[in-house]
């Protein structure tokens, strides 16, 4: 076989993906690679994509695929942005693409074959740092989302616990205090994710925010979630009241109009528990439990609630804030902590593990592949056998290392 004609025929990014099948002849490895080649689709794109693009259709066979996101799903379900450098990889690559990971599929799984005539079920992804656990929630959240759900998603709890602009007294309980500026917010992206749920759902009692605002019974949710964003100041309070309306009335008892599942998604779910570094005007610290939102969130988290259609897939990270430390006070704060994550371990308790560890091999290969096809490796040497060798040697196939190190190839 003429070497020259073979190789134009070839792409680039196949030619990579049956690099390592060495035999001992060379002509016997020109042809197996032609067979290869000749057995699958057309498209050369299929050795590390997939062309289901329904997260309900995914199945071990699309393992270590890259599924595309519908550029509407992405603004529809996450409006506040996905994982940053998700987000910044997308307007590089000018698509969003999700690898399809086996804890992804077991939590599907798991969603698929639930009893939800029982109480809440609690999930909870955890794993090293940048192992894919806010990626493996935003798939299954996808999921969700097309499956009809109406979705309540904290994408970051760590963002109502720290670094909070603004804090004020509640109106309403003056031993709590309110978050407006992330209330406002949270409540902007909800209506805009559940637009289809606002009309059908009405309130069940009168919410009173001042002597001349308040929010009848029977009105659409959608009334209620205007009142947060329109009226800054009670904004913490109304997410309080969606959260309520939404625990009493999920599933619902007949499946007509107001019927609905609900899934409820946080992402570092520990911040709940943990410390704030939030002052009072005293300049005392802020605990937790004493922020409106957080106190609200907490009752999501619980299983105490009526058997209905309802679902907690949380997100945990253990060691988010410990990287910034000296070594030597390590052991001291896994001492202070350890009560902090007793406390949340729980609370939460029981629930289902899910384990989110780093590439396997074929993930690897293929993340590696998508990379070289959308120009992201630039650098001859990391498109050679060595090159990619040490890039699985420096980041230990972790993709949010792996995703670091390519950045300056």
């Amino acid at each position: 076989m003429n070497l020259h004609k073979l190789s134009s025929r070839l792409c680039p990014t196949v030619t990579q993906k049956f690099r390592h099948l060495h035999i001992q002849s060379s002509g016997q490895q020109l042809e197996a690679v032609a067979v290869e080649t000749e057995s699958t689709e057309p498209n050369p794109l299929s050795v590390f994509r997939t062309s289901e693009q329904n997260p309900t259709y995914h199945s071990e066979r699309h393992t270590g695929q890259y599924y595309t996101l519908p550029p509407a799903h992405i603004q529809k379900l996450f409006p506040h942005g996905l994982p940053p450098r998700f987000q910044l990889q997308i307007k590089t690559f000018n698509e969003g693409c999700v690898m399809v990971r086996p804890p992804v599929l077991e939590l599907i799984s798991y969603l698929k074959k639930a009893d939800y005539s029982k109480p809440p079920l609690r999930y909870i992804l955890y794993g090293d740092i940048g192992t894919g656990k806010s990626m493996s929630l935003s798939h299954a959240l996808h999921y969700c989302y097309t499956q009809g759900w109406l979705i309540v998603h904290i994408p970051d709890a760590h963002l109502w616990v720290k670094n909070c602009k603004e804090l004020l007294p509640s109106s309403s309980r003056p031993s709590r205090f309110d978050q407006p500026i992330q209330a406002s917010q949270w409540l902007k992206n909800f209506k805009i994710t559940n637009e289809g749920f606002l009309s059908k759902i009405k309130t069940t009692q009168q919410y009173v925010w001042t002597k001349r605002e308040s929010t009848e019974k029977g009105q659409p949710l959608g009334v209620l979630v205007d009142q947060g964003v329109n009226r800054m100041k009670s904004s913490s309070d109304v997410v309080g009241a969606v959260l309520r309306e939404l625990r009493l009335q999920a599933g619902g008892t007949t499946e007509g109009e107001g019927a609905f599942k609900l899934a409820v998604a946080v992402d570092g779910v520990n911040a709940l528990w943990g410390k704030t570094s939030l002052k009072k005007e005293d300049r005392t610290m802020c605990e937790p439990e004493e922020l409106t939102l957080i106190h609200n969130l907490r009752k999501m988290m619980k299983n105490n609630w009526a058997p209905d259609m309802i679902c907690c897939v949380c997100c945990i990270d253990l060691l988010k804030r410990l990287n910034i430390f000296a070594l030597f006070l390590f052991l001291t704060l896994i001492l202070f902590m350890s009560s902090v994550f007793q406390e949340g371990f729980d609370n939460m308790e029981p629930f289902v593990p899910v384990s989110v560890s780093n590439y396997n091999e074929k993930e690897f290969e293929s993340c590696y592949l998508y990379y070289l096809e959308r120009n992201w490796l630039q650098h001859p040497h990391s498109r050679s056998e060595e090159g990619k060798k040490e890039l699985i040697f420096l980041s230990n196939k972790n993709p949010s290392i792996l995703e670091r190190l390519c950045a300056f190839l």
